[in-house]
């Protein structure tokens, strides 16, 4: 388990995270989600001690980092797969962690195969692709077989196979009763994993719940109703009390009602339906909805000219979009 309370960072008069307080429970995926600048790897640093709180406390297993006996064998981390010494084969790589945190040379050829680099083990990490380097940065947290897993960007260059294989790996660590803590901005695939959320906008809390709660409660659901007798459909509804609003292509939207209560409804009225859908938002949607206000970089559609007219604001006006300035500077 990892806690946080009242976990804060400050760069000079920068406020990088604010007063953080959450925990990441065993048994789930716990997601990890803000814009870019939110906090999310200064977060991750801190719990790691690789970064030193400017106020609050965060404990690992009821410890600070630094107190941890066997760091390897409580928690595994991913924070950045480019940290390995390029001219180390896959397994001195991983031999030399082994070695220095007392773990058994067994274990590497173990982890190898776990993430798939068995047939590259002998091959210098500086010649690795983007999604090499992903899997041997796992193979690293997952040395020590910690009960404790945090991943910054997993997914960040594996081809499709990759991302099904740490997607379900993911989940099976989890539901192997260990907590498993995991950054990304890939949101269709968090939607897949993850079922907890933990979302941070500008170095703030703001959101602590499940998958289902924070899609629902950021975002509209309606039951889609079509029917070639839109008229009866639309009396029908009116006359018990229902709502309904227009939809594309003569649809009619229903908010708040089950989808079963209205198909009893239309069967009861006689009427026939060629389509009774309920519409929830997606990940992505309901992120953008809650996050709005926070994201601070802005991207321009239209006339690139537009980002750099006064009108944009001086900030914007500024940096732009794909600048590559403090976007790319400054991690999240």
């Amino acid at each position: 388990m990892i806690e946080l309370s009242g976990l804060t960072k400050r760069y000079g008069e920068r406020v990088a995270v604010n007063n953080l307080t959450f925990t990441v429970r065993p048994g789930v995926v716990t997601g990890f989600l803000g814009p870019n600048g939110a906090g999310k790897s200064t977060t991750m640093r801190m719990i790691l001690g690789l970064d030193r709180p400017s106020a609050g406390d965060v404990r690992i297993d009821g410890q600070h980092y630094a107190e941890l006996r066997d760091p390897l064998r409580q928690i595994g981390a991913l924070l950045d797969a480019k940290a390995v010494h390029g001219g180390r084969t896959a397994y001195h790589h991983l031999l030399c962690l082994a070695q220095s945190n007392g773990l058994p040379a067994a274990r590497v050829t173990e982890v190898l195969d776990t993430v798939g680099l068995t047939p590259v083990t002998h091959k210098r990490a500086k010649g690795f692709s983007l999604g090499m380097g992903q899997r041997l940065g796992i193979a690293g947290a997952l040395l020590g077989d910690p009960r404790i897993l945090m991943f910054d960007e997993p997914v960040n260059g594996l081809d499709p196979e990759g991302i099904h294989w740490i997607r379900n790996l993911m989940r099976s660590l989890a539901h192997q009763g260990r907590t498993v803590f995991v950054s990304s901005h890939l949101m269709s695939e968090m939607a897949l994993t993850a079922e907890h959320l933990v979302v941070i906008g500008q170095g703030r809390l703001m959101a602590d719940t499940s998958m289902a709660d924070f899609i629902r409660e950021n975002s509209r659901g309606y039951v889609r109703m079509r029917s070639p007798e839109r008229e009866r459909l639309l009396d029908a509804l009116h006359a018990a009390g229902f709502t309904a609003a227009a939809g594309p292509d003569g649809a009619v939207e229903v908010d708040g009602v089950p989808a079963a209560e209205l198909g009893e409804l239309a069967a009861r009225e006689r009427l026939v339906l060629h389509e009774l859908s309920p519409q929830q938002a997606s990940l992505e949607e309901a992120f953008m909805q809650l996050t709005a206000g926070s994201v601070e970089y802005h991207a321009h559609d239209g006339d690139p000219g537009a980002v750099r007219g006064g009108a944009t604001g001086a900030g914007e006006g500024r940096w732009g979009a794909g600048w590559g300035g403090p976007e790319q500077r400054r991690r999240s």
